[in-house]
């Protein structure tokens, strides 16, 4: 993780008594923790749970939601992002632009392949690696989605992910943004943990 930052995945097997037995929600964490489904409210109360430790503050602050519904800490300068894959909860928090993905390991992931895979990248799949490969194309599209923030991006005309060579232990590579007037690039790293591809996106300064 760069300086300055944080990174934490959660395990969640406690369950949403646990989760709630250790936070004081705020009125509308509240109003919007009940209209989620069973499965949306776990992972909404392990994400809080999580931030509020990586924080590192006393008093925990609520998570919200700008106008385009990227979530944010209250009274803190970090910007955040969070993912979520079958029982596992991911944050990364950081002074400048970030975002997050996590997949566990799927091979269902060949079949939507043509969804966000471009014609050039479809060098880059290593036939040894050929799932982690998607994966991490995913996962780094999905991550500069998320530090975008501002949605309406096509994953395969608005945004391209640089060559890699996949390494299981973690492998640094880029990504760009460009869409409109718009144009960015991102330092992106991957790494395999567990069943889990976790990618993320920090915007170049």
């Amino acid at each position: 993780m760069p300086l300055d930052g944080v990174l934490g995945v959660w395990h969640n097997t406690e369950g949403d008594e646990f989760f709630l037995s250790k936070m004081k929600l705020f009125p509308s964490e509240i109003e919007e923790l009940s209209s989620l489904k069973a499965r949306k409210k776990s992972e909404w109360l392990c994400s809080r749970y999580l931030l509020h430790l990586l924080s590192g503050r006393h008093d925990r602050g609520a998570c919200l939601k700008d106008e385009y519904g990227k979530p944010y800490l209250d009274g803190s300068d970090y910007q955040i992002s969070i993912s979520h894959s079958d029982e596992y909860t991911a944050i990364i928090a950081g002074p400048y632009n970030v975002g997050l993905d996590i997949q566990i390991y799927v091979d269902k992931i060949k079949r939507i392949q043509s969804k966000f895979v471009s014609d050039l990248e479809l060098n880059l799949i290593n036939k040894h690696y050929e799932i982690e490969s998607l994966l991490t194309i995913w996962g780094a599209k999905e991550s500069m989605y998320k530090a975008y923030g501002k949605k309406s991006l096509d994953f395969k005309k608005h945004m391209t992910v640089s060559s890699f060579a996949y390494d299981h232990e973690g492998f640094n590579f880029e990504g760009s943004v460009d869409i409109g007037s718009f144009y960015q690039k991102y330092d992106l790293f991957c790494q395999k943990f567990h069943n889990l591809t976790i990618v993320y996106a920090i915007a170049q300064q």
